[in-house]
């Protein structure tokens, strides 16, 4: 990473003393009553604007991250970094030696799905690329599962056309599945996997998942002879493969990988090598995003904004992870903290008037508009043009249209923010549908896929470029499953989403006349048709596969977020292992 990109993350030399971020106000009251309580007290201090007076859960993550990042000194068992960096660079000679050598489809498969699994795979771009040309072309005979399986899912992933027929020849006359492979877990997990990168109208895939679902989990809890395996169909089970964050699995499949009969040792080396190394890179930008928004908090003074620097760093860490897209990572996490400003001033805090007002003045986005708007809000206000000034002077080439269509989806999704205003003011009840259209943007997700490219540089093309930023089918897809992901996590907690105005679980509820289970079964499986669309857009613009895989992470964030019925991004309790696992813990060499 660059010593510039640093400098503008943090205004300054990155400290290496831990970062203290303010302690903020966790539990917010409802838009309404927060309002009434406000007309009385502006003016002198209030007991809601007063911060709680426990430490957050950032705090403790970000001191451990800054007790680690002090200078990255390695334990006894740890190599020195130098000594890492060189190692490394002598492994990834002889992994690419072995692409290079490797002339069998069986042999190209196993490497690539390690080199992926293991997380390095964006060291090898070419090199995939290159073998799974060769895998699609070569003909492909097996009567082995596990590979049929493998080889599907590999191709499908990179946006290779793959019919299902190939699964035939593990089924009966009757159509349906043998029950001999039930006695293979591993070819029972690659199917379930793979089956799990279906598009719409691919029935036999349905039907592969439903099959090895219910044999998978009845093995999930016995004693197989290889307990790797067991802990891998658990992991499945839970999230499939290709909807998984890869840097967790990475740090799972680690351990496994290593006891796989087979298994390469350089490439082990090297995975665990990259992965101390990237973490020490992003352990920095942590800490410089973190005093870059203690600085922010600081300057606003607005103690009703929610304290979210960690989780959106995460969040631009699932989209992408690679130390050349430290630029863009950092700008997407400060557009994140922006979102939060917004959103937490339109539900929390303003007025309707005052909405409408910061409404105003986000369309005009022009210093003038300070002029109009509550006292409060002119230095956020201030501040939002300011950054994206600095984002101006920072993207290279022609990248400041990527950033002129991050304005106007900001400024789309203020003119949403301001529509949820006025329904919780007027008290509206929307339909499905309605909340389904309003939410699906204030989910975040379509300015998010914009602001994913803004930084990238060349390594997107401004065809790939346009399609994100004009897509209505994977994009809605993404936004559509964050959106209910989101909606089922906060009814199962008991909290209305968005102020006053009814979820898209509330709406469906009411509309059909469904119980709460009813509902939430219902939206499941909108969200498993909204992945199939995802999955389709893999193959049908392969040629645009890098940014419709930032589409595909962009919709990992949501699993990885809201999994489990549980919101992880508002209660970071729930992240705390993952970050000090991604970010504090060096991985043994």
């Amino acid at each position: 990473m660059s010593s510039h990109c640093l400098r503008f993350l943090s205004h300054g030399q990155v400290q290496t003393t831990a970062v203290a971020v303010p302690y903020v106000l966790r539990v917010r009251p409802s838009r309404a009553s927060f309002r009434r309580s406000r007309t009385a007290l502006r003016g002198r201090a209030s007991i809601v604007d007063t911060p709680v007076g426990i430490p957050s859960g950032d705090d403790e993550i970000i001191a451990a991250a800054g007790k680690e990042a002090s200078g990255f000194e390695p334990s006894i068992k740890q190599r020195s970094e130098g000594w890492m960096v060189e190692r490394a660079e002598k492994l990834k000679d002889d992994v690419r030696t072995l692409f290079e050598t490797c002339d069998s489809t069986d042999g190209r498969m196993q490497l690539v799905d390690a080199v992926q699994h293991l997380g390095i795979d964006h060291l090898f771009k070419e090199e995939i690329e290159y073998s799974l040309s060769q895998i699609n072309a070569s003909e492909f005979i097996s009567s082995s599962l596990h590979d049929v399986a493998l080889r599907f899912r590999l191709l499908r992933q990179h946006g290779f056309r793959v019919s299902p027929d190939v699964f035939n020849k593990f089924k009966g006359d009757d159509g349906r599945f043998i029950s001999g492979i039930t006695d293979d877990p591993r070819g029972l997990l690659s199917l379930y996997n793979a089956a799990h990168c279906l598009a719409h109208d691919e029935p036999e895939l349905e039907e592969a998942i439903s099959f090895a679902t219910q044999h998978l989990s009845s093995l999930s809890s016995g004693t197989d002879p290889n307990p790797h395996l067991i802990e891998q169909i658990n992991r499945a089970l839970d999230v499939p493969l290709p909807r998984t964050y890869k840097r967790m699995e990475t740090l799972c499949y680690m351990p496994e990988y290593g006891q796989e009969e087979g298994h390469i040792p350089i490439v082990l080396e090297l995975a665990k090598l990259d992965f101390n190394l990237l973490q020490h890179v992003h352990l920095l930008e942590l800490k410089a995003i973190s005093e870059w928004w203690k600085d922010l908090y600081g300057y606003m003074g607005l103690s009703y904004i929610r304290d979210r620097v960690v989780e959106s760093y995460v969040w631009s860490y699932v989209v992408f992870y690679e130390e050349d897209s430290a630029l863009a990572r950092m700008i997407f996490t400060k557009i994140i903290a922006f979102i939060i400003l917004m959103d937490d001033t339109y539900d929390s805090y303003a007025t309707i008037q005052e909405c409408r007002k910061l409404n105003e003045a986000i369309q005009r986005w022009d210093e003038s508009a300070t002029a109009f708007l509550p006292e409060y809000m002119k230095k956020f206000y201030g501040a939002l043009l300011k950054t994206f000034k600095e984002f101006e002077i920072h993207v290279e080439g022609d990248g400041q249209y990527r950033i002129d269509h991050t304005k106007k989806a900001f400024q789309k999704l203020s003119a949403y923010y301001l529509q949820e205003a006025e329904w919780s003011y007027q008290n509206y009840n929307p339909s499905f549908e309605e909340q389904v259209a309003l939410s699906t943007i204030t989910s975040t997700v379509p300015l998010l896929c914009v602001s994913t490219t803004v930084g990238r540089g060349d390594a997107l093309t401004k065809e790939a470029f346009e399609w994100v930023a004009n897509d209505i089918g994977a994009k809605t897809a993404c936004a559509k499953i964050t959106r209910f992901m989101n909606d089922i996590a906060a009814f199962k907690r008991g909290r209305k989403n968005r102020g006053d105005v009814a979820s898209t679980v509330e709406c469906y509820m009411n509309e059909n006349k469904v119980t709460s289970e009813g509902a939430i079964t219902k939206i499941d499986s909108m969200i498993e048709d909204e992945w199939r669309t995802i999955n389709q857009a893999l193959c049908e613009h392969r040629e645009l596969l890098p940014a419709v895989q930032q589409v595909l992470n962009l919709t990992i964030c949501a699993t990885f977020f809201y999994g489990k019925r549980k919101d992880a991004y508002t209660f970071s309790t729930h992240l705390q292992e993952t970050v000090e696992s991604l970010f504090v813990r060096p991985v043994p060499i």
